[in-house]
């Protein structure tokens, strides 16, 4: 259940630079919009911030971003990103997640299982090779083709050493221009800090999405080399004294993907045909953790990571639904569409040129609703696979590495090509906690949605289930199970295809069975829908260059993004709403119960705190899921600030930005210090945030 599953359904949109809103855009570090920028500002970034930036952002793989915030490795990021190393941390009766954690000294550091962070070496054009390899070829031949290119330029990126290196291909502006991505990994990465649950959360849902807010969302990890703190010169000096209202500041981080070049009528199918039965969904699974929870604090504790996941994505998707329905926004994308296409068809050369990408679409999303149920349900699509549990997913993911590693590297499924076969291994070789009964929870509940889902009478349906129920096959199989063994799971994954063929592990048996249909499905709806979907996009994107230049910002891909703004509040039904919150303003909204009840260590502490001392604060900065954990730095480079959400108004920011009403909340570092020093009494940590070394 690593995923994000709000990063799961996202693709993305761009708008021309002169549509654009003052501060709108998430910019890569190749393409700043300088000139804006000194303009609006009166600030150019030199060629030494710029790769100051570069070296000290990171991106953690699961999800979420982060930062250096001193020489010897040490790693900003959010409570909420830590949650799953948290979870993963508690064995026995312990609650990290919930209680929080201190190392007081280096040997107190505990490994995360399989936290991955990226810091970005180098960003590389190769759009001429990708389109050289893809010309004319569609369907099939063009997923193959995709395939082996990135496989070539991610193996030579590599250059055979896989657990130091990691390299991506990147597809920006919906395909009119791709990009290698070269990273340093790091997998040997230890918590450091993380507070309690009830302050950095506090106000739950209520507050969730909204402001003001007093919310401590922090964890520090550190990133070690050799089983040493790792060397990292450059990274974000700590501001004792956060940032001031207006004060120019930048977002430093990895916006996972927005939908914002996304034709209208792809956004209309994710609407209706994708969005509403994940919605609905999702809800109907929030409802079986919060009855499984109900049973004890045991079973509080094992579901928490993924509901809280789950409250979270339900949100966001009630904003995307409530702004994909706005007939303002509605009307706009019509509009831009339609403006496009009556561009590529005003002359002869130009409906030569470009055809009708439109159709193609237009039939691409017809099949693409045919499809999808089946694809969802065994394939996994936008993350319907974690239903299945933390077993069954180590189960597949066995399964198809094993099969895969035997294939060309080209030839292969994107996760298991050689230079990202590491992260799959420590995710399977990791360490960590399996809950025998809430694993039986969620195979029997997803049993029962493959039946419900595909029909009764669906061939695959029988195969699986046979004469069982779901929640007889459940209980079989996780009980039957050695998968929650690390060794066993090392022992198969190094013994591959000969290892899963000769294993009578009922999961590896369920995975084994599936896997043709399941590969069946996926290979159909990425030569039916994908493919024509991308050559299409590629198309559209590629008119736009011609119409108006490559003067804008392209789309969130997850991948490291500046945004520029402001420390500025907004108004709201007439009212303002001030930039920033104070300590004292915590304590008169805590209320003594949940979810205003403050951890007992900020209640000892009040006595000690200035009252006047800056808690959370909002930006105009463009952002959107994936920036949690970004740091906030001034025009010096310094962190004043540590991203944590975005309002409610944000919600619709992965369709459109709105400059007047759209905000960035963050943490401010004058209260991340005073909070470390005086609530948490940890000097050594205070001074190396102040300090910038051990």
């Amino acid at each position: 259940m690593k995923r994000m599953f709000v990063m799961a359904l996202t693709g993305l949109f761009f708008t021309a630079a002169g549509a654009a809103m003052a501060d709108e855009g998430m910019w890569t570090l190749d393409h700043l919009p300088v000139k804006q920028m000194q303009q609006r500002y009166g600030f150019t970034p030199s060629p030494q911030w710029i790769d100051l930036v570069q070296h000290a952002a990171l991106r953690l793989a699961e999800g979420c971003s982060g930062s250096f915030v001193s020489a010897n490795g040490l790693v900003m990021t959010n409570h909420h990103c830590a949650n799953a190393c948290l979870s993963q941390l508690s064995k026995g009766h312990e609650d990290y997640m919930s209680n929080g954690y201190v190392a007081l000294k280096q040997e107190d550091e505990p490994k995360c299982p399989d936290v991955e962070l990226n810091q970005l070496q180098s960003i590389t054009d190769v759009t001429a090779q990708v389109n050289a390899a893809t010309a004319g070829k569609t369907g099939a031949d063009r997923v193959k083709a995709e395939r082996a290119i990135d496989s070539k330029l991610e193996q030579t990126c590599v250059n055979g050493d896989a657990k130091t290196w990691r390299c991506d291909v990147i597809t920006l502006y919906n395909g009119g221009r791709y990009a290698l991505y070269k990273y340093r990994r790091y997998q040997d990465v230890r918590l450091v800090f993380a507070p309690e649950q009830s302050i950095a959360f506090f106000g739950g849902d209520p507050d969730n999405f909204n402001f003001p807010r007093y919310d401590l969302d922090v964890a520090f990890f550190r990133a070690y080399v050799d089983d040493k703190p790792a060397s990292t010169p450059q990274f974000f000096k700590f501001s004792m004294q956060g940032p001031k209202a207006g004060e120019l500041t930048f977002v430093v981080g990895n916006p996972g993907q927005t939908q914002r070049g996304v034709p209208w009528i792809q956004l209309a199918a994710m609407r209706d045909y994708r969005l509403v039965p994940f919605f609905g969904f999702l809800t109907e699974l929030r409802g079986v953790l919060w009855q499984y929870g109900r049973a004890g604090a045991q079973q509080t504790k094992e579901a928490q990571d993924l509901r809280f996941g789950l409250e979270n994505t339900i949100k966001v998707f009630n904003g995307w639904l409530q702004t994909l329905a706005d007939e303002n926004v509605v009307e706009q994308k019509q509009k831009q569409d339609a403006a496009l296409r009556e561009w590529m068809a005003a002359t002869p050369e130009r409906r030569a040129k470009y055809g009708d990408p439109w159709a193609d679409l237009a039939r691409a999303q017809e099949r693409s609703k045919d499809l999808r149920a089946r694809y969802d349900m065994l394939e996994g699509g936008d993350g319907f696979a974690d239903r299945f549990g933390q077993l069954f997913g180590y189960a597949r993911t066995l399964v198809r590495a094993a099969a895969e590693r035997n294939k060309p590297d080209g030839e292969r499924l994107p996760d298991y090509r050689q230079a990202n076969l590491p992260a799959v291994q420590q995710a399977v070789e990791s360490d960590v906690p399996v809950y025998p009964q809430y694993e039986q929870t969620l195979l029997s509940w997803s049993l029962e949605k493959l039946r419900q889902v595909l029909g009764a009478d669906d061939p695959t349906v029988h195969e699986v289930l046979g004469k069982q129920s779901p929640d007889e096959l459940a209980q079989h199989l996780v009980s039957g199970t050695h998968l929650s063994e690390t060794a066993v799971r090392k022992q198969l994954w190094d013994g591959g295809e000969k290892a899963i063929e000769a294993s009578n592990d009922p999961l590896i048996q369920l995975a084994r069975q599936i896997d043709p249909e399941s590969r069946t499905i996926r290979k159909q709806y990425e030569d039916e829908v994908t493919a024509p979907t991308d050559k299409a996009d590629e198309t559209i994107a590629k008119a736009r260059f011609d119409r108006d230049g490559m003067s804008s910002y392209p789309d969130a891909t997850f991948t490291l993004r500046l945004s520029y703004g402001k420390v500025v509040g907004w108004n709201e039904n007439g009212a303002p709403v001030p930039p920033f919150t104070y300590f004292g303003g915590l304590y008169k909204r805590a209320t003594g119960a949940d979810p205003f009840k403050l951890p007992d260590s900020w209640i000892k502490a009040q006595g000690s705190l200035d009252p006047a001392t800056p808690m959370d604060f909002v930006t105009d900065n463009d952002i959107i899921g994936g920036n949690s954990g970004s740091p906030v730095i001034d025009r010096e480079g310094h962190a004043v600030g540590l991203i944590f959400d975005g309002n409610i108004h944000s919600l619709g920011g992965d369709f459109i930005y709105d400059g007047s009403n759209n905000r960035a909340v963050a943490v401010d570092t004058a209260a991340l210090v005073e909070a470390v020093r005086k609530v948490y009494n940890l000097p050594r940590l205070a001074d190396e945030l102040t300090q910038g070394h051990l």
